[in-house]
């Protein structure tokens, strides 16, 4: 059942590899990226209250939702590998407990997310005209969570057997049809009423279950690579068990990741609600550029898997060098184009607050330089997780966003109120990308292959199998 497989993501050219694979990832994630700031443009219109109520109430889901997208990248690696060993029946049965498993999570955190929105919101120091729209914000986006988790569960087990171009396309249908339903809720229209700051949440809700539901849709057919077998959706706790041990890492590199923003915004929160404001505008900006370099993570992630799973180390050291080189390169030219035109790009997104505009435009500067470092560590920890070893990934990302830019931002904030919080993020992106260069160096990430270790044994699985 383990016979090498004829793919073209294990043999050719390296480059001509991570080109096939990274740009629909990458196109994806820049369309959800274009997503996000559609709503930040037409939350602006409702002036800085309204961009630091989502400010605000953003991280906190971010929080949440890291989890389980943390959990599931374990899909994406245990796929790649299955698929690059040329097991497909366990791939097919991985990805169904992989789902189950998320889904169950995801019901938990919506209904306690929901409950604890007030008090959440409580914590972030938000002020009195601030708190009811992140309140409302925030508890229409729980209602709708369900949704933002499936579809990251299709997307990663799709990406893990190397179909990259179906969640591209499903992606730009969501960025046409939020682009049309955000001023139709945002601001009302017809028969429809104008929800404020929910209204980017409620269409968010409706976009991503139209998602959702024409991923499964095209998962379950089984023409993407992946065959999912009623009979592999009868629950497994040992194997759910293992997956869940094995993407706990993840989940908490992602969640580490995302707390760092929260801390951020409650740091941010004491300097006003025009600091805050410039805080949400410049990194949904900064995401722009990062979530590129998220996408050739994802893409190194499913081809260092199928390389390893094939028995290449190799090639999967050589992949992981390419992709992080090529990366580094295209976000240092990105951020020198952040820093010249800082201030039309601030500018673009709120109307008639100039301190914002300015606070904004100094932020930029300050952090876009330094892109490319924080490019090498997005695109090395992608090659950490395809080879198994999430523990370093997560590592890496605790000390880049925890030790070195909380602690820094806190530090300097004393010395020059937000400024200093402003320059935590060069100081830690230039530490993290070192760090991740010097681990890559090290070579220790290379010693795992979870077709060996990740055996699937128990009886339900064989009697699931076809027989022969």
């Amino acid at each position: 059942m383990r016979n090498k497989l004829n793919n073209k993501l294990t043999e050719g050219p390296i480059l001509q590899s991570i080109f096939t694979l990274a740009w629909p990832v990458v196109a994806a994630n820049m369309l959800q990226t274009v997503y996000n700031l559609t709503d930040a443009f037409w939350v602006g219109r409702l002036g800085a209250p309204a961009v630091a109520a989502v400010s605000f109430a953003f991280p906190i889901l971010f929080l949440l939702i890291s989890i389980g997208a943390g959990l599931s990248i374990v899909g994406t690696v245990l796929v790649a590998q299955y698929k690059g060993a040329g097991d497909d029946e366990r791939a097919g049965y991985i990805s169904a407990q992989t789902l189950m498993m998320i889904t169950a999570l995801c019901l938990f955190i919506s209904a306690v997310g929901y409950i604890f929105t007030p008090f959440l919101i409580s914590l972030t120091g938000a002020e009195a005209d601030v708190i009811p729209g992140a309140v409302s914000y925030l508890r229409v986006s729980f209602l709708g969570l369900i949704f933002l988790f499936a579809f990251f569960v299709f997307q990663s087990l799709l990406r893990g057997a190397g179909e990259v171009k179906l969640p591209m396309y499903i992606v730009l249908m969501t960025v046409i049809l939020n682009f049309i339903a955000d001023p139709v809720f945002i601001m009302g229209w017809g028969p429809v009423p104008a929800y404020g700051v929910a209204g980017a949440a409620w269409a968010t809700i409706i976009t991503q279950a139209l998602a959702a539901l024409a991923a499964a849709a095209m998962l379950l057919s089984g023409r993407y690579g992946i065959k999912m077998r009623a009979a592999y959706f009868k629950p497994d706790l040992a194997v759910m068990k293992k997956i869940f041990t094995l993407g706990l890492p993840s989940s908490l590199e992602h969640s580490v990741r995302a707390f760092s923003f929260t801390l951020m915004v409650f740091l941010v929160g004491a300097f006003g609600t025009a600091a805050v404001a410039s805080y949400g505008i410049v990194t949904r900006l900064i995401s722009f550029i990062i979530m590129a370099a998220v996408g050739v993570a994802m893409a190194t992630t499913t081809l260092v898997g199928q390389n390893i799973g094939a028995g290449n180390p190799l090639r999967a050291k050589k992949t992981a060098l390419t992709a992080s080189l090529f990366t580094f390169a295209v976000t240092t030219l990105a951020g020198i184009v952040f820093w010249v035109y800082s201030y039309p790009l601030t500018a673009f997104f709120i109307s008639g607050s100039p301190v914002v505009v300015k606070e904004g435009s100094d932020f930029i500067r300050i952090v876009s330089l330094t892109f490319g470092f924080a490019g090498l560590q997005i695109v090395l920890g992608g090659a950490f997780r395809g080879a198994g070893d999430t523990f370093a990934a997560m590592l890496l990302t605790m000390l880049t966003f925890i030790v070195l830019r909380i602690s820094s931002a806190y530090g300097l904030s004393f010395f020059w109120a937000q400024k200093g919080i402003w320059w935590a993020f060069p100081l830690s992106n230039i530490a993290g990308g070192i760090a991740a260069s010097a681990f890559f160096i090290w070579g220790g990430w290379m010693k795992k292959n979870l077709t060996d270790d990740f055996t699937l044994k128990r009886e339900e699985f064989e009697e699931a199998l076809p027989q022969e």
